[in-house]
């Protein structure tokens, strides 16, 4: 049995990439804040993936191998961009769900503000962040990715989320509403 049938398995190796791309253009997303970028970034990954798909020794850490793979992109192409800056362009999402306009536009708020603080993050805490909050990398599997110790990873992820946590802190329903006291 090759290695391509294993990674088969019973499912569609199609149906497989897809979804990994679906993964790797959001991360890849949030590290450029560019669609075109972040599209041509995993277009690029995928590509060197597939040709070094027999490299992969395990079939278990493709998601974590496509990762590492994506990050050499990302560091290749931010070598290429001697002026890099951040693109705040932020979409705006539409929401499909029977609630009030009020509470979708202001969910939308809440969405395009921590999008935006996460912006503001340098780069190594981004990439850090995105990694193990959204996609849910171990710490391990991060510094391999990044190619940077462990402690870095933890660190970065620390002073980001407290980055993060000090701009957000205005979004919190406590933070708004403070304390309510009945008036007769």
């Amino acid at each position: 049995m090759n290695f391509l049938s294993l990674l088969i398995g019973d499912g569609n190796l199609r149906v497989q990439l897809k979804e990994r791309r679906t993964r790797l253009y959001r991360v890849a997303y949030s590290w450029c804040h560019d669609r075109s970028l972040a599209d041509d970034l995993v277009q690029e990954a995928l590509t060197r993936g597939l040709a070094r798909l027999h490299q992969l020794r395990d079939p278990a850490q493709l998601d974590s191998w496509l990762f590492k793979i994506l990050h050499n992109c990302w560091r290749d192409c931010f070598r290429c961009q001697k002026n890099f800056q951040d693109v705040d362009e932020l979409e705006d999402h539409h929401y499909a769900h029977d609630e009030t306009p009020e509470h979708i536009h202001s969910r939308s708020q809440i969405v395009d503000r921590v999008r935006a603080a996460v912006a503001q993050l340098p780069i190594g805490q981004r990439q850090v962040l995105t990694l193990i909050d959204l996609e849910g990398f171990s710490y391990n599997q991060v510094a391999e990715i990044l190619e940077i110790p462990v402690g870095t990873v933890m660190s970065r992820l620390c002073r980001g989320r407290q980055s993060l946590k000090a701009k957000l802190i205005g979004l919190s329903p406590e933070a708004k509403t403070g304390t309510l006291r009945s008036v007769k």
